[in-house]
């Protein structure tokens, strides 16, 4: 079992840049598959990011591809969401996520997802 807990969100302006972190504990952090979501009022959770368990491998939602980058450091059981060029709509609370699996593809899906963290606000402004 992991536990996780999200940090980093905040309130910056749009064009801004803002590095939220996941830190986990348990002790086979390195089996975990680990993916962000967002949530925005009103809407449903959408898939923004996930990285392997090996960190080989990344994937990101349409919305987001070529402004956030995930990345892993499993000696330090954290993982990242590095966002650059932010812009109002990206405005919601990010949740980290983990699966124990050790497939060769990326989980996309919130329901792939066991584990939850508690989530961080990002607001960004216009």
């Amino acid at each position: 079992q992991v536990q996780l807990v999200e940090s980093g969100g905040g309130l910056v302006q749009a064009g801004g840049s803002l590095r939220l972190s996941c830190a986990a504990s348990g002790r086979t952090f390195s089996s975990y598959a680990m993916g962000w979501f967002r949530q925005a009022p009103g809407k449903e959770r959408e898939f923004v990011a996930a990285i392997r368990w090996s960190g080989g491998s990344t994937y990101y939602g349409n919305s987001v591809k070529g402004r956030f980058t995930m990345s892993r450091d499993n000696a330090k059981k954290t993982v990242y969401l590095q966002m650059n060029s932010l812009k109002p709509e990206d405005t919601a609370v990010y949740y980290c996520a983990a699966a124990e699996s050790r497939a060769t593809m990326v989980l996309i899906s919130v329901g792939q997802y066991a584990y939850w963290g508690q989530g961080t606000q990002v607001t960004v402004s216009s």
